[in-house]
């Protein structure tokens, strides 16, 4: 089992349209798709959900693209 982990990584907007890039080709296709985050390459296979969530607190807003699967 991997141990639990919650990081957030930012990056520069080339590096980030070069990720969601890569993984709107991989949807396309059908492929898994693959990232490193922080070091850990992370598999995200076909079958994953992809959901789009919006949140506000204030006079701050957050969008966040979210991928979840369940490893078997």
């Amino acid at each position: 089992m991997k141990k639990e982990r919650d990081i957030e990584k930012s990056y520069t907007t080339s590096e980030f349209v070069a990720k969601l890039r890569r993984l709107a080709d991989a949807l396309e296709t059908g492929s898994k798709f693959e990232i490193q985050i922080a070091g850990e390459r992370i598999y995200v296979p076909v079958r994953a959900e992809f959901t789009v969530e919006h949140e506000r607190e204030g006079a701050e807003e957050e969008i966040e693209f979210q991928i979840r699967w369940t490893n078997d």
